[in-house]
């Protein structure tokens, strides 16, 4: 085996600027594949943790009949907070949520929204809830760039707020908007108000009741009580989980025509130093060594060009991937357009399962097209291929 590497390391630098042609064609699919795969990991982390900063925190407690694509369910899906959840409220690690419907008027225009009372000491939620508890003689609003760009709001406006009561009666009052958030989280932004929860039991004439009751991140969950549903974060993601799969389905095409194109020219290698080398093959067979030895040996050399590429890629690839990861890869769309939980700029991962896994990828398969052009070899007639002529 050690003889077999050696000839091939020997052979396939005598071969000379073909070998170092098809070592870089490889070497870019080994980077490509990497960088690519990082990008769909580091969007994966992003969104987790930003809906998780953001909406979801660790998990929440959803009343048995809300549903977040169903807005006539707000006027049903609320009751008293329970017991079991008051000592968690008390430490920080739970928060509960009241959501209702509402409509903005600004300046002549309506905004349908999601009104949402957050508690102003709630720490689990990155909403600058604490903006909330702010004496004036409106009531204190915190809304999202989403929000504030499609009423055209900024920090100190007024907008009158109309919403519908627990009796079913219609109330405004004018708001002011103590502060504007960003995140990456569209379903945090987009036409929702946050304000302070008491206030907004008092309006909706529910005091003590909660729609949502979210928990902070690494905290255990209880046994739900009824009339509530757990959700947890991985359930709640669920969603992002499945589009950035299908993106990474898709992703593969391109890793399989990177592939082809690598494989198409270690294969015609393969092809024409085989044609070329006949007298040498009939020299090693005459030598005593046998067919298998002799197709081990091509293939060898074959799948030495996926080390070398393996080599090359590190040579220029670590200093792009290490670059990447800490400028990360800014999309020339912006992604909150289409409602996707993604930054502007995504921050690639690069694990080593990843690097492993891509490098054992790529050799198996240079393995395998340089094996099969490599069984000829096994069919030749040692006197023809010393004579240089090829069955």
């Amino acid at each position: 085996m050690k003889l077999a590497i050696k000839l091939a390391i020997r052979n396939l630098l005598g071969a000379g600027l073909r070998t170092w042609l098809s070592a870089l064609v490889l070497s870019f699919s080994f980077v490509v594949i990497i960088w690519m795969k990082g990008i769909m990991s580091g969007w994966d982390y992003q969104a987790r943790k930003d809906m998780s900063d953001f909406e979801l925190g660790g998990g929440q407690y959803w009343h048995e009949r809300y549903d977040p694509y169903d807005p006539f369910s707000l006027t049903e899906s609320h009751s008293s907070v329970p017991e079991q959840f008051r000592p968690g409220i008390e430490n920080g690690t739970m928060t509960p949520v009241l959501v209702a419907q509402g409509t903005l008027f600004i300046q002549g225009r309506i905004l349908p929204v999601a009104i949402k009372g957050l508690d102003p000491k709630q720490k689990i939620l990155h909403i600058p809830a604490y903006k909330l508890d702010t004496a004036m003689d409106a009531i204190p609003a915190v809304i999202g760039q989403m929000t504030g760009s499609s009423g055209k709001l900024a920090t100190g406006d007024r907008a009158v707020l109309r919403w519908r009561d627990a009796n079913g009666t219609f109330d405004a009052s004018e708001i002011a908007i103590v502060s504007i958030f960003t995140s990456n989280v569209p379903s945090a932004e987009a036409n929702q108000v946050y304000l302070p929860l008491n206030t907004l039991q008092d309006m909706l004439m529910l005091p003590g009741q909660a729609t949502l009751i979210t928990l902070a991140p690494d905290t255990k969950a209880i046994a739900s009580p009824g009339g509530w549903q757990f959700k947890s974060l991985k359930e709640l993601t669920k969603q992002v989980d499945e589009i950035i799969q299908k993106k990474s389905m898709g992703q593969s095409i391109l890793y399989f025509v990177l592939l082809l194109l690598a494989m198409l020219a270690i294969f015609d290698t393969q092809v024409l130093s085989i044609f070329r080398r006949q007298k040498e093959i009939g020299t090693y067979i005459a030598l005593g060594y046998t067919r298998k030895q002799v197709v081990g040996l091509f293939t060898v050399e074959g799948t030495m060009h996926a080390v070398l590429a393996a080599l090359l890629a590190t040579a220029y690839g670590m200093p792009f991937l290490i670059y990447q990861a800490r400028a990360g890869w800014t999309m020339p769309m912006d992604a909150s357009q289409f409602g996707m939980a993604a930054a502007q700029t995504l921050y690639p991962i690069f694990t080593l399962g990843l690097v492993v896994s891509t490098v054992l990828l790529v050799m198996l398969t240079t393995l395998v097209v340089s094996y099969w052009p490599s069984r000829r070899i096994a069919k030749m007639n040692p006197t023809e291929a010393l004579r240089g002529k090829l069955q």
